[in-house]
């Protein structure tokens, strides 16, 4: 049987894009021959966006809609698809007319090839030059350089990812653009595909340049997670210890200071560097262990393991429900 698809697609104050869209993808995903459905989510708009979700939900069993209670913004949109999503293979994308669903059956050709996670690539944007896609192009450079998973449009919400990748990733801030990073660091083949993007006809765009901080800044908490989750020690603890080493040497110099220049203790900022500098080491090295017994009663509260199986043999494993 074949797998079948979740097209997920937050929402936020696009009522005029609504007809349009559904009129696109009822073009294409009858024609893929796979089992789909469609997850619209309404996230608090304050237009006409819930009135015609639901109109178009009385026509079309297969569309499921899901209206927020406010508008949390398009990552916890995304989770909320996500999580009610009941397809083999998840496509997450805009709204906005701007991703192209006949861009569906390219993604979908690629992940056949063996990959866990197919990214679209808008090799044409139609947006701002200077607003839009000069702030994306400085992000995506950096996020590939400190993430070392590289593709060239980490924004594009055209996406494809196999279920169990994307099963049990919880996003927060905006972290959606960030599940190939994910991906690719539990050890899931990521590819990119180049896919069609149109220019914005109805509605306002939610993004603008101050986006490019905050997604530098989860960018941040992506990479500590990565690399100090299971033993925050290991930063809290290292920054500690050349804190405390930064307050030996002033602590060295000062007394150079005294005894061979002649200098009184009062006469330089040393004594406070020197106790500035210990007291944040202390303070630091204290912060790893809170982060050390957060971190273990996160896992052992939920049961939660620090690894991941990809396949066993032979072994006898108590299965999900």
């Amino acid at each position: 049987m074949p797998e079948s698809l979740s097209i997920i697609i937050p929402l936020y104050n696009e009522q005029d894009n609504i007809a349009p869209l559904y009129e696109k993808l009822d073009a294409v995903l009858p024609t893929l021959g796979h089992p789909y459905e469609i997850i619209l989510v309404n996230d608090g708009s304050v237009d006409e966006t819930r009135e015609r979700l639901d109109a178009l939900a009385c026509r079309d069993d297969r569309v499921r809609v899901v209206h927020l209670r406010r508008n949390f913004g398009q990552t916890a949109a995304m989770m909320a698809g996500i999580d009610l999503a009941r397809g083999d293979i998840l496509i997450p994308m805009d709204g906005d007319l701007q991703n192209d669903p006949v861009d569906i059956p390219r993604l979908l050709a690629k992940l056949a090839e063996g990959y866990d996670v197919v990214s679209g690539w808008r090799k044409d944007r139609k947006d701002n030059p200077i607003k839009r896609n000069f702030p994306s192009r400085v992000a995506n450079c950096l996020i590939s350089a400190i993430s070392g998973v590289r593709l060239h449009d980490y924004g594009c919400s055209l996406k494809a990812y196999r279920r169990q990748i994307i099963k049990g990733v919880k996003l927060y801030g905006e972290m959606h653009r960030f599940i190939p990073i994910h991906a690719a660091w539990q050890g899931a083949r990521v590819a990119e595909v180049g896919v069609t993007h149109h220019p914005r006809i109805h509605g306002e765009s939610k993004y603008g340049i101050e986006r490019t901080v905050k997604v530098i800044l989860d960018l941040m908490t992506v990479k500590f997670l990565d690399k100090y989750a299971q033993k925050p020690m290991y930063l809290f603890g290292g920054f500690g210890l050349v804190s405390m080493l930064m307050s030996v040497l002033s602590f060295l110099f000062m007394l150079y200071c005294k005894f061979f220049l002649g200098k009184s203790f009062i006469e330089t900022p040393l004594p406070q560097v020197v106790v500035m500098f210990m007291l944040i080491g202390i303070m630091a090295i204290f912060m790893g262990l809170i982060a050390e017994i957060l971190m273990r009663t996160y896992h052992e509260s939920q049961d939660k393991p620090t690894y991941i199986v990809d396949c066993t043999r032979n072994c006898t494993c108590k299965r999900e429900p």
